[in-house]
């Protein structure tokens, strides 16, 4: 813009022009403004943990949404500071904030002028934090936060320390496809002598998660006691909080079937779907485990090398 304005210089009057460049706000600051970078980091990367822990991430989106709102509240002066730092050290050039520039999206023939504090502050700084608020609200509504409060019910940590039987209930209302009518009369008295059982039993001490209860609900076959119950915590580790293994489901879904194939029957498409989003486990396989367990299935016409036997 300055180097546009310097070229006019040549045509136009040159008093004109330079009066023109001083309303022009500084360029060079604009893109250092960045607020989006408020704490969201352990909420971005817990999310995107395949092995998502529920009770973290409710506690994280609690925080962030704290965090946010003092932040635009109270965190302009310290922002702002540190942001004056950062261009000092990077020989940025800093604008005088009480200097008035042009009303964007204004005709300049009106002459209406803000302060550059009104910019940076008003027109970027609380608007990027409430967008983060609004998205935050929208991706976790009411009505997802009291799932996801429930679900924090079966945290092991402390005793089932957390256990509510009341929420964990509500869940069978909530996924009543899932759960009959006689699974929703008697879940109840499942969950009350289910957490009676576990508070006794040494072994669940050790749980540290909802992963770490479902395989020591297998372990001990406590699955086959508590149906009801180990329903509810498959439905917590298969609940889609992150949308990032939603994504990687998607995209292995368009690297699958492809024009070329797209008459895959459904179960061959999870199965291959199962494959590649698990592809870490299978490489860990050995080939020859898998040929021979597939061969020992039933008999074939076709025998194996000798090797492989």
């Amino acid at each position: 813009m300055r180097r546009f304005l310097v070229d006019r210089a040549s045509i136009e009057n040159v008093n004109v022009v330079q009066q023109e460049a001083e309303l022009e706000p500084p360029p060079n600051v604009v893109n250092e403004f960045n607020p989006n970078e408020i704490e969201t980091n352990e909420l971005s990367n817990i999310l995107q943990r395949k092995d998502l822990n529920i009770v973290n991430a409710m506690e994280l989106v609690d925080v962030v949404k704290a965090r946010s709102g003092t932040m635009r509240e109270s965190g302009w002066n310290n922002f702002f500071a540190d942001v004056q730092g950062f261009c000092v050290a990077k020989s940025i050039l800093v604008p005088n904030m009480d200097d008035e520039i042009p009303v964007r999206g204004r005709s300049r023939a009106e002459g209406r002028t803000i302060t550059n504090l009104h910019h940076y502050r008003a027109e970027i700084f609380y608007v990027a934090i409430d967008k983060i608020c609004v998205e935050m609200d929208h991706r976790f509504s009411e009505g997802s936060n009291i799932i996801l409060d429930c679900f924090s019910c079966l945290d092991p940590k402390n005793s089932f320390s957390k256990f509510d039987v009341d929420k964990l209930a509500r869940l069978a209302d909530i996924y009543h496809a899932d759960f009959s009518d006689d699974d929703q009369g008697t879940i109840r008295d499942q969950l009350e002598t289910y957490v009676l059982q576990v508070r006794r039993n040494a072994s669940f001490s050790t749980c540290e998660d909802v992963q770490s209860l479902a395989m020591k609900m297998v372990q001990t076959e406590k699955h086959l006691v508590f149906p009801l119950v180990y329903k509810l915590i498959e439905l917590a580790l298969i609940l889609p909080v992150s949308t990032a293994s939603v994504e990687r489901a998607f995209s292995a879904m368009k690297i699958i079937k492809s024009k070329l194939r797209n008459k895959i029957n459904d179960v061959w498409f999870n199965d291959l779907m199962v494959c590649y989003t698990e592809r870490e486990i299978f490489k860990s396989l050995d080939d020859i485990d898998i040929i021979r367990t597939f061969t020992a299935k039933k008999s074939r016409k076709g025998h194996l090398p000798r090797n492989f036997i």
